[in-house]
């Protein structure tokens, strides 16, 4: 018969990935022996091997809440954060597995290199809203807005990007935007007031096709964002709509959309620096403000 979870402390083993990139051949499991305490989350136990065991141990975290996403790594195999994930969810007979996120470079023990995915980021186009209503004021459906609310829960914990497959196991990160940010396109997509067309780009740079509905992404997500259903599968219908419907494909040849600019696709070389960017802002605010005056 299994043992039961503990839930007021007790002695657990710690399973964990030590490994320095800057070592070459370094990587092994060591095992640690934790006294627990009840309320006691993983990070703690981690935190706990820094004080009394091995102050070199390597592991990101911030809040201890659950709100940064920086303490994502796997457990057991799983993508978890290290703050959510109690001991006593564990038994205490079995050695519980801590591991760095399999799909990232790794930097040292726990830690992962995830700066690819603010490479992706700088690529979306922001939000553009269009014109306001002659009063000075937006109107739009509440129902709308409601909509795309749950995506912006997101913490870019990076754990729906470190279990999807494509990333994880076919290594498609410069065909695949991953789950995370084709959450993001869809809040952008849907968003009433957006007049930028990422279609486009959603549909070749970003890779929404490699996506193939496992809902790994949805399980593993610490704000229980429904990233497949109720982000990635609409985006999907909004792009075959677009492309591969003759009639829808025919009219947006003759009748391009009012208001959505298609962009251009580009690479991390090409994107503006953020003092370029600026100074674009700058210098149209000064053409407004000129025309405004005349």
């Amino acid at each position: 018969m299994a043992a039961v979870p503990s839930t007021n402390g007790g002695k657990y083993t710690l399973k964990v990935w030590r490994a320095d990139a800057k070592v070459p051949g370094s990587g092994g499991f060591v095992e640690y022996e934790v006294e627990t305490y009840p309320g006691m989350v993983v990070l703690d136990a981690i935190h706990d091997i820094q004080a009394k065991q091995e102050p070199d141990l390597a592991v990101r975290w911030n809040c201890k809440a659950g709100r940064c996403g920086s303490c994502s790594a796997e457990i057991n195999g799983k993508p978890k954060l290290l703050c959510m994930t109690r001991m006593s969810n564990f038994d205490p007979a079995a050695p519980i597995v801590v591991t760095p996120m399999k799909t990232w470079p790794l930097i040292k023990d726990l830690v992962t290199d995830v700066s690819h995915n603010y490479r992706v980021a700088k690529k979306i186009p922001p939000f553009k809203p269009r014109p306001r209503d002659a009063d000075g004021h937006w109107r739009m459906q509440q129902e709308d807005i409601d909509r795309i609310q749950e995506f912006r829960k997101c913490i870019e914990c990076f754990l729906c990007q470190d279990v999807c497959h494509v990333l994880r196991d076919h290594h498609k990160t410069e065909e695949f935007a991953g789950p995370r940010f084709l959450i993001h396109l869809a809040t952008l997509d849907m968003h009433p007031l957006d007049t930028v067309d990422r279609r486009p780009m959603i549909k070749e740079e970003f890779g929404v096709g490699y996506c193939n509905i496992t809902r790994c992404c949805t399980e593993v997500c610490p704000e229980h964002i429904v990233i497949t259903d109720n982000g990635i599968i609409p985006l999907k219908e909004r792009v075959a709509d677009d492309f591969f419907d003759p009639l829808r494909w025919a009219l947006r040849k003759i009748f391009p959309p009012k208001h959505k600019k298609h962009l251009p696709v580009l690479r991390n070389d090409q994107l503006p620096s953020a003092k370029a960017r600026d100074a674009e802002t700058n210098t149209a605010k000064n053409e407004s403000t000129r025309g405004a005056a005349e």
